[in-house]
């Protein structure tokens, strides 16, 4: 697998996207419930997507009939993934949320060897033993000492479980279901085959969204900032950042990708020290070093 430049590039607009995300999600989270920002990002984002998808909304047919493996992606991918996020920043940092996320190599690399039957090679063990160093860096603030004190919240053990439907899901786009592969499904344009996925993930978040108002009731606190916050993630972490992970996966497989992520604490971490005023440390540095020697490692 050669890593080429635009490959990089759309393996790592994603994380710094969604890192974005967990620090505009703890931003906002007292002004609306977390799966009603879910229901009204993806509703949005819908909206949005609607014009460059108009002859798949013309024509549902065509993604209802394979509904089985779109509902899938639409649940493990919207209704779940950002959903349990969002749930998580309630009680978690964003910079505990995107560490978390960094374990993304090692449940990639399993959820493959389980499900899909490929073992991880030795390179993809060491570059994720690579990438894991640099997160314990940033988790340490350079001080391995610091490593003993760290605290894990309810919300930590929501985001694991997103990891997991954040791999699946990511294998289910390197390996289709039938119905879904190339040549067995119609000529749909990316923002179309999104738009299928968006169908089926629309719902699932908005029964959420229904589900969370039944059983907790809360009000949303609309002002300037959550505005432009739903804008934000509905087009940056959600279709760009979405577009660019599809294409990524598609040409280097989930394995490989999955190290990508682990930039994700790494751009948190500068997110939130610049929206506070302060400069990174020189350990972010060491950590993002790190985190790319896995990834090149890992892609040789």
């Amino acid at each position: 697998m050669t890593l080429t430049p635009r490959l990089a590039l759309l393996l790592t607009l994603p994380p710094l996207l969604w890192a974005g995300n967990a620090v505009v999600g703890r931003l906002v989270r007292n002004d609306i419930p977390p799966m009603a920002l879910n229901g009204l990002r993806w509703l949005l984002a819908f909206t949005l997507l609607a014009p460059l998808a108009r002859r798949l909304l013309a024509r549902p047919g065509e993604a209802l009939r394979r509904w089985r493996g779109l509902a899938w992606l639409g649940l493990l991918g919207m209704g779940c993934y950002n959903a349990l996020q969002y749930l998580a920043l309630h009680t978690s940092s964003p910079l505990n949320v995107t560490l978390i996320t960094a374990s993304m190599p090692v449940w990639m690399l399993g959820v493959g060897a389980v499900f899909y039957g490929v073992r991880p090679r030795r390179r993809q063990l060491a570059g994720a033993a690579l990438s894991l160093a640099g997160v314990a860096v940033v988790i340490a603030r350079g001080d391995p000492a610091a490593l003993l004190s760290v605290h894990f919240v309810p919300g930590d053990l929501l985001m694991l479980v997103a990891i997991f439907t954040w791999a699946v899901y990511s294998w289910m786009l390197a390996r289709p279901a039938t119905g879904l592969r190339p040549g067995e499904r119609p000529e749909w344009n990316w923002a179309e085959a999104l738009m299928a996925q968006l169908m089926f993930g629309v719902v699932f978040s908005g029964l959420a969204a229904g589900a969370e108002q039944l059983i907790a009731p809360a009000s949303i606190h609309w002002s300037p900032t959550l505005v432009a916050v739903l804008v934000y993630v509905a087009v940056g972490p959600s279709l760009i950042a979405y577009r660019c992970w599809g294409l990524g996966v598609a040409e280097a497989g989930p394995a490989l990708a999955g190290f990508f992520v682990n930039l994700t604490p790494v751009f948190a971490a500068v997110i939130s020290a610049a929206l506070l005023g302060v400069a990174p440390a020189w350990y972010h540095g060491l950590a993002f070093a790190l985190i790319a020697a896995g990834i090149v490692v890992s892609s040789r």
